[in-house]
């Protein structure tokens, strides 16, 4: 992991494969239960608290925050393992397949919110995507936090209405929205480079690109302009699902996460 940062890391399943699982912003490495008791007898998950998140070390506010999440990642990659992330984790999964494609034995890409993509290949979708979140950044530069949560929330959520989450995780959201800004350098305006000419080819590892049926149109966008860049890569959709499948489908992930094992294998 990074030097000088501390990560609490935990694992799921005992299968004879080892995966690392990136999980969304605001979660923490807890979120990856479900898929790992589903992939339990498949994989050995290993997943970590991303900084700021679970039980990590908090971000110091100064460095990049994507390039202290990719480097935190890739200090449990000691050996080839199947990369697994979700939503702004699924970044952090992307970057490292670009960057350390010897590692990554394969991809699993459940809805990357990297618009950076959608930005180049769909700027209209891109714009209108910027317009409708707007809301939560503006309460987040007034202040207030648990407003852009709850904005948060709405869009990229479960479904859970606000007012029926637990009190506790209110907060823990509401105290973690700063990170979401500290994001877009990386997402939105592509620092690394990612959508360099060439740079996702060498992402040539079996990977899948996995949305749910319900999700937000941005990201059927990104999942486009990826999928016509990574070489190996194909899409999937999860019946009935939205953004957070991975903790409401874990089955129906686990299903399609299994057949890009297989891919692998060949």
């Amino acid at each position: 992991m990074s030097a000088g940062f501390n990560a609490h890391c935990q694992s799921f399943g005992q299968g004879a494969r080892r995966a690392l699982a990136i999980h969304c912003t605001l979660a923490h490495s807890g979120a990856w239960r479900g898929l790992g008791d589903a992939l339990a007898d498949d994989l050995t998950l290993v997943a970590f608290d991303l900084p700021g998140h679970g039980k990590s070390n908090d971000w110091d506010g100064q460095c990049d925050l994507h390039r202290l999440c990719t480097d935190t990642a890739l200090g449990y990659l000691i050996e080839p393992m199947d990369v697994i992330g979700h939503s702004f984790g699924a970044t952090v999964a992307l970057r490292l397949a670009v960057e350390q494609p010897h590692l990554v034995r394969s991809l699993t890409l459940i809805e990357p919110v990297f618009f950076a993509a959608a930005r180049r290949d769909a700027p209209a979708k891109a714009r209108a995507h910027e317009e409708e979140t707007a809301p939560c950044f503006t309460a987040l530069a007034q202040g207030d936090t648990a407003l852009a949560a709850r904005r948060f929330n709405r869009f990229w959520g479960d479904g859970t209405r606000w007012e029926n989450i637990p009190e506790v995780t209110r907060r823990y959201l509401s105290d973690r929205m700063h990170l979401v800004p500290a994001q877009t350098p990386a997402i939105l305006d592509d620092n690394a480079q990612l959508m360099a000419p060439g740079m996702l080819g060498r992402a040539d590892m079996p990977g899948v690109l996995v949305q749910g049926q319900r999700s937000p149109e941005i990201i059927d966008a990104i999942h486009e302009s990826l999928a016509a860049r990574l070489p190996n890569t194909r899409r999937a959709w999860i019946a009935g699902a939205g953004h957070m499948c991975p903790l409401t489908h874990p089955l129906a992930v686990a299903d399609e996460i299994r057949g890009l094992l297989e891919m692998a294998e060949e």
